[in-house]
């Protein structure tokens, strides 16, 4: 049976390409979903993207049920989403991987973005590496399940 993962993204991110792309890289969601198929073939990649935290949460609770490691873009549901935070958090009572991605490194953007509710519930954060942060994310999972 192939591993599926899943790669979430939260809200503005299927504008990938076309919004600031001189922070955000040129490259669209499914341009990413794409090298993430050709890079890890033995994996079944899911990736969704929704604006609606409801539908994230349901989808890491999704992942807690059926045992689902999780890439997490949140995108600016990182900075204040305490009940994105809350659902995260059953993954790693769970002993489900969660790695949290940017595509920028927000530490070197405003003051606001410096701060993650995600990231002490996350197995690992990746940022700041464009695209790239998504393919690491899912090299480290495909590594660690063996």
């Amino acid at each position: 049976m192939t591993q599926t993962i899943l790669v979430l993204n939260g809200p503005n991110l299927g504008r990938l390409g076309t919004r600031e792309p001189e922070v955000y890289g040129s490259e669209t969601l499914a341009d990413i979903g794409a090298q993430l198929e050709a890079s890890a073939p033995d994996l079944t990649i899911d990736l969704r993207q929704t604006d609606d935290e409801a539908e994230l949460i349901s989808w890491i609770h999704e992942a807690v049920d059926r045992k689902l490691p999780v890439v997490l873009n949140p995108a600016a549901f990182t900075h204040y989403s305490y009940a994105l935070r809350d659902a995260a958090a059953q993954l790693k009572q769970a002993g489900v991987p969660l790695v949290e991605v940017h595509l920028s490194n927000p530490h070197t953007r405003e003051t606001f973005r410096h701060t993650s509710v995600i990231s002490g519930v996350a197995t690992g954060v990746i940022a700041g590496f464009g695209a790239e942060s998504y393919r690491l994310a899912v090299d480290w999972i495909q590594r660690s399940l063996g």
